[in-house]
């Protein structure tokens, strides 16, 4: 887990515009590791992370895309079955409310999770402590879970 720089635009939704910036990126050899693009209305809204982040700011400028940067929580998770809702319901326990996510695959078994939540500072405490106790057992603290098969 940790907190990364996270780009948010706000693109003209026409067909290449996406394509034109993530050329221009991998040109000056941006990576882009994790990214999200819904439309709300004449204009898509872009969320993304990429490394290095002063090369991307000089990209997207050079291609006249204003952008807000903020940082955000990458958490690093497994890649099955009930690993994301897990996750959700420690935060959800903590009354930590989660104003967007996104995720991509990282690798053999492992997604990226990336989440925007009201309160950043004690998200990072309820996951670090979380990680630390799923080192020992992975029982849950004794409740009947809300969905059987």
């Amino acid at each position: 887990m940790e907190f990364v720089s996270e780009v948010t635009a706000r693109l003209e939704n026409k067909p290449g515009r996406l394509a034109k910036i993530c050329a221009a990126m991998a040109h000056e050899k941006i990576n882009i590791r994790a990214m999200s693009v819904m439309d709300s209305g004449d204009r898509s809204v872009l969320r993304m992370i990429a490394e290095p982040i002063d090369s991307t700011r000089q990209v997207l400028t050079s291609l006249g895309v204003e952008a807000e940067f903020h940082e955000v929580m990458a958490v690093e998770l497994d890649n099955k079955p009930g690993a994301l809702a897990k996750l959700l319901q420690r935060l959800a326990d903590e009354h930590i409310n989660i104003e967007y996510a996104y995720t991509s695959a990282v690798g053999q078994g492992r997604a990226l999770g990336i989440f925007q939540t009201d309160t950043p500072k004690k998200t990072a405490q309820v996951l670090s402590a979380a990680s630390t106790s799923a080192n020992g057992s992975d029982r849950e603290s004794g409740r009947r879970p809300l969905h059987t098969r």
